[in-house]
């Protein structure tokens, strides 16, 4: 049976196509679960829609995402530490503690998932770190971390 899917459907397809899918499948999952509808020419029309309106949200989502991460680019943020020895760090810095003080000082909100930090910063000096802010952007936040003053 020809369905046409009205959401995601992951491992299965996508909103606004067009696929053959086994018949139980879909009148027992994906019709009651409003996943899908039968493809007719109606259907058709509706699949056309569903794929501008798509469309049309990823660019706007994109562009907003390239301004954002235009904007972190810009970005130096410090964190002043206490250090011992060798410039190793008594603490860490994380990216929950990049994140936080994004939105503090910035007024940027950034999930600390998406801060690309390997592992905590945990020496003294300047880093670039990358924040994946949409699958196709990535921005560089530049991070000093300095001895703070005794």
């Amino acid at each position: 049976m020809e369905v046409l899917f009205l959401k995601n459907v992951p491992g299965v397809g996508s909103a606004g196509q067009i696929k053959k899918v086994a018949d139980g499948y879909a009148r027992n999952f994906l019709f009651p679960q409003k996943l899908a509808v039968a493809a007719t020419s109606g259907a058709v029309k509706q699949a056309e829609s569903i794929k501008d309106a798509a469309v049309r949200r990823e660019a706007k989502t994109l562009a907003e995402a390239q301004a954002l991460a235009n904007q972190i680019n810009q970005v130096t943020l410090t964190f002043a530490a206490k250090a011992g020895e060798g410039d190793k760090l008594f603490g860490s810095i994380t990216s929950n503690d990049i994140a936080e003080k994004l939105a503090s000082e910035r007024h940027i909100n950034v999930d600390k998932r998406k801060i690309e930090l390997n592992n905590p910063i945990k020496e003294l000096g300047t880093r670039s770190v990358p924040i994946k802010i949409h699958s196709d952007v990535t921005a560089q936040v530049t991070v000093v971390v300095e001895r703070e003053p005794a």
